[in-house]
């Protein structure tokens, strides 16, 4: 890849704003494609492509096919992580973009189990591994597209755009989903309706062609690109930044992970599970809950980057705690109101649940950055989010289906969120330490934290 120095709008206010606008962009869709599957999961992907006697098997099913693409997340973090950081962030995310509208626009047209078999579901799973895959490698180069083109001092603030992908992909599905729900008929939309959302994939396609156009890569990589190009001129060697990060850097990929997997498995949870469990366990309506899973959404726009600036003020780890602890102790209280059937107190206890979820994942994109040398970083980041993806989120449905099943009550899925709050403050702690310990060295990783951006 030609190489050249960065050019003076690489640090303009205007030319990093549209960076920054073009990877939050390239977040939403993806996300976007991403849940509109697992609410498909909760409301109908069982009945269309795992036909059972048993609802609850078939909801088991649905789920297990959404975590799969949980599963397929680290494959797309290491190779994209590894091309990466070798060939640049900008073609790696076209790439994910690219992969992810058209698998999710296959699953959209793909025929049901009463049409072609068993052939359904089969290729149900491997389009959503490619989901997977997608937004494996995605998340990495976004983050890094928008934190590295950062001013010193709000890479925070910079990296919590890209985090906003979240809560708009979340947004748009269920208003999707809302909107051709209440223009079809029930029958219409288990047949065909539910097929909709999913055509918007294609619009992927658009959004890739436009960053591949017009989004230069980031100067922070061009400048490791060029040291590590001479580097390996002088020692006839070349490089591997996943042999680096797993030989050198393997307990920190491990301890980023254990810290941010009780975020994903609270979120998933909230959207995904509480959506099956409140229809089918509940009774509630449909549209009724996924309105509240909306409105509450809505909140993380503010407190998303409202606490990634903060962190960029009083440090990641003290925000990111505060966030971790707050799970721990309102993980049974949100159970109890849900348990109570009323829309009202299901919208306070997930409120408060998603003001503690943006709490840690405002900051979590800045935090993960700065762990990692910039030659090696979209590996290293790309792994821990997407190691933390498979432990919490993907199972975590899934979970929390045989725990209900299994033990009857709710609690039980607070006390497994519980679990995850102690392991991740557990693994805060650790990194917490790591970093003083540097600091005290006063020998700090090249491309670490910036100055006033303290981990």
């Amino acid at each position: 890849m030609k190489t050249t120095p960065p050019s003076p709008a690489d640090s303009s206010t205007t030319h990093r704003r549209k960076v920054a606008s073009a990877a939050a962009a390239a977040s939403a869709v993806e996300w976007y494609d991403y849940f509109i599957f697992g609410i498909a999961a909760a409301l109908v992907l069982g009945d269309e492509f795992f036909p059972s006697s048993s609802p609850v098997a078939g909801v088991l099913a649905a789920f297990a096919t959404f975590a799969v693409g949980f599963l397929a997340r680290p494959l797309g973090g290491i190779v994209a992580g590894q091309l990466g950081d070798k060939r640049g962030r900008k073609p790696m995310l076209v790439l994910a973009l690219t992969v992810m509208g058209l698998a999710t626009t296959a699953i959209g047209l793909l025929p049901g189990y009463d049409t072609i078999g068993v052939a359904a579901p089969i290729l149900l799973v491997a389009l959503r591994v490619l989901q997977g895959v997608a937004v494996g490698a995605q998340w990495g180069g976004a983050m890094l597209m928008a934190t590295e083109y950062a001013p010193e001092g709000r890479r925070g603030l910079y990296g919590s755009l890209v985090q906003l992908g979240v809560p708009i992909g979340v947004v748009t599905s269920n208003v999707v989903f809302l909107v051709v729900e209440s223009t079809t008929s029930g029958s219409a939309f288990a047949s065909w309706g539910w097929r909709i959302p999913f055509g918007v994939g294609l619009l992927v396609l658009v959004l890739a062609w436009y960053i591949h156009t017009r989004v230069e890569e980031t100067p922070e990589f061009r400048a490791a690109e060029r040291a590590l190009a001479e580097q390996e001129k002088q020692t006839d060697a070349s490089r591997s930044p996943l042999r680096e990060v797993l030989r050198h850097h393997l307990g920190t990929v491990l301890l980023a992970a254990a810290s941010f997997a009780v975020n994903t498995a609270t979120f998933y949870i909230v959207i995904t599970g509480v959506l099956d469990y409140t229809t089918r366990e509940l009774g509630m309506e449909h549209g009724a809950v996924l309105t509240v899973s909306l409105l509450v959404s809505l909140t993380q726009f503010a407190l998303i980057p409202a606490a990634a600036a903060l962190s960029d003020r009083v440090g990641r780890v003290r925000v990111y705690t505060v966030g971790a602890a707050g799970l721990l102790v309102w993980a049974i209280p949100m159970f109890l109101l849900i348990d109570t059937g009323s829309l009202w107190w299901l919208a306070v206890g997930t409120f408060v649940t998603s003001c503690f979820l943006s709490i840690m994942y405002g900051p979590q994109a800045a935090l993960f950055a700065e762990l990692f040398t910039a030659e090696m970083r979209y590996t290293g980041a790309s792994l821990g989010y997407q190691i933390a993806a498979v432990i919490g989120g993907g199972l975590a449905p899934f979970l929390m289906v045989l725990l209900l099943e299994a033990t009857g009550t709710s609690l039980a899925v607070g006390g497994y969120i519980m679990a995850l709050s102690v392991l991740s403050l557990a693994s805060i702690a650790v990194l917490s330490r790591r970093a003083r310990a540097r600091t005290a060295a006063a020998s700090p990783e090249p491309a670490a934290a910036a100055p006033g951006e303290p981990v």
